[in-house]
């Protein structure tokens, strides 16, 4: 492997704390807190399911985002480069790099075309042409948006756009200044449908199936599934809290800044369920995750209530938002190991990565509609993406970088780069999370990827 332009002089910086957390947290939080865990957390289980996935938080995410903060802090560059710093010359480690690269370009590629689907409402919103309180009638607008092999791909070109545009002006003045504009923002829109969706009739139904403990569902399965939220959650093994890690301040500190975005990322997902189920219930829909439930159950559900549109406008745009940030830590990881990698100006890195993400993202932009008949493996293109980087890359990545740290890297340069050379006192955590990254994390994660992959 050849040596690494560093660009260490001209790297970018977080510039405060505030923005340090907002860019880490709009990393964290993404589409998945509006539909997936909400859902998940009801039917498994409720506040039960909340504790399992509280503790399996606390034993497999947050040690391996400390360790990902660390090791990016420590080396101040990509990911392969500061994998391959801080490793003992001649071990491959920075493969975990590369492949963090591969997953992010495999998420991109996926996720880019339902980002493209929220930016599409956004404007359906504002028109009003999906305010209706027929089913049937939002089913077949969200049909007609995907089934049009045109639509599909302009929309996500321009969202793929939109995210390149905001790296282009950098670290700070781009990543970091959008996200502390738009992660307050996130949660004024939440609080807002929150208080909208509390006070319909039959609030308590939806409140009950999002927080009553029914133990009889905490299941095998069940904690295996929590125990996957708590990984997958965080952004962890995709390079992206690596390399925003890199771009952290000395004075940050990680295990501090790690437990404020877990807490600040499931406040996102609480408020977001009790925005949307309450509503759900009172209008007699069924709580199903995913599109059905955003794209299809929600404009449904705001075509009967008081100002319907205008609290849809803003819950599209909350989506949006939420989308925004994720998208922009994930495209940041290639556009910088490009940069540094390769020697390549980062103005022309992120133009290249935006386009090779328009021409792979186009597979699954033709997902619904001209590729629909294509398979390989019995999967489409965008089934196949998400199962390989879900199931395969993302918790191998966190397997290996819990060894590397745990086993190669060592207790005494984990705890040294944790703490800043000693500048941060916090013992008793680094300790914890030195001996859960080493005897722990890699254990659970191992599970969790078996039983992605149905062998378990």
């Amino acid at each position: 492997m050849q040596e690494a332009n560093t660009h260490t002089a001209k790297r970018g910086t977080f510039s405060s704390g505030f923005g340090v957390l907002a860019a880490t947290l709009g990393s964290a939080v993404g589409l998945g807190n509006i539909w997936k865990f909400p859902y998940l957390t009801g039917a498994n289980g409720g506040a039960g399911f909340l504790l399992i996935y509280l503790l399996a938080t606390l034993v497999i995410g947050l040690p391996v985002m400390m360790a990902e903060l660390a090791v990016g802090r420590q080396a101040r560059s990509n990911p392969i480069t500061a994998l391959q710093k801080l490793a003992p010359k001649g071990q491959p480690w920075w493969l975990i790099g590369a492949a963090g690269m591969v997953a992010a370009f495999l998420i991109l590629s996926f996720y880019s075309e339902v980002v493209a689907w929220v930016f599409a409402y956004v404007f359906k919103a504002i028109g009003g042409s999906i305010l209706s309180n027929d089913r049937h009638v939002t089913e077949a607008a969200f049909n007609a948006l995907i089934g049009d092999p045109v639509q599909s791909l302009l929309w996500q070109w321009g969202v793929l756009i939109f995210i390149g545009g905001i790296l282009l002006l950098g670290v700070t003045k781009g990543i970091e200044a959008l996200a502390k504009k738009l992660m307050p923002l996130l949660f004024l829109l939440l609080m807002i449908l929150c208080a909208v969706s509390l006070s319909l009739d039959k609030a308590g139904e939806g409140l009950a199936f999002l927080f009553r403990p029914d133990f009889s569902k905490i299941t095998a399965s069940a904690i295996l599934t929590a125990m996957g939220l708590a990984f997958f959650k965080l952004s962890l093994g995709m390079g992206a809290m690596l390399t925003y890690g890199s771009y952290f301040r000395d004075d940050q500190n990680i295990p501090m800044t790690t437990a404020r975005v877990m807490a600040a990322d499931l406040c996102v997902s609480m408020l977001a369920g009790m925005a949307i189920f309450p509503a759900v219930f009172t209008f007699g829909f069924a709580p199903a995750a995913g599109p059905a439930l955003v794209f299809i159950t929600i404009p449904a559900v705001f075509s009967q209530i008081p100002m319907g549109q205008l609290l849809m406008i803003a819950f599209f745009v909350l989506a949006a938002i939420a989308a925004t940030g994720a998208m922009l830590s994930l495209t940041e990881v290639p556009v910088v190991i490009l940069h540094e990698r390769l020697n390549i100006p980062r103005r022309r890195a992120t133009l290249l990565t935006i386009l090779g993400l328009a021409l792979l993202g186009s597979t699954c932009a033709l997902t619904n509609n001209v590729l629909a008949n294509f398979k390989l493996f019995g999967l489409n293109m965008f089934d196949l993406y998400d199962f390989i980087s879900s199931n395969v890359i993302l918790p191998a990545g966190g397997i290996l970088l819990a060894v590397f740290v745990g086993w190669v890297w060592g207790k005494e340069k984990f705890t040294n780069a944790l703490s800043n050379q000693g500048k941060l006192n916090n013992p008793g955590v680094t300790r914890a999370a030195f001996f859960l990254l080493r005897y722990v994390s890699p254990v659970l994660t191992l599970l969790v990827m078996l039983k992605g992959l149905n062998l378990l």
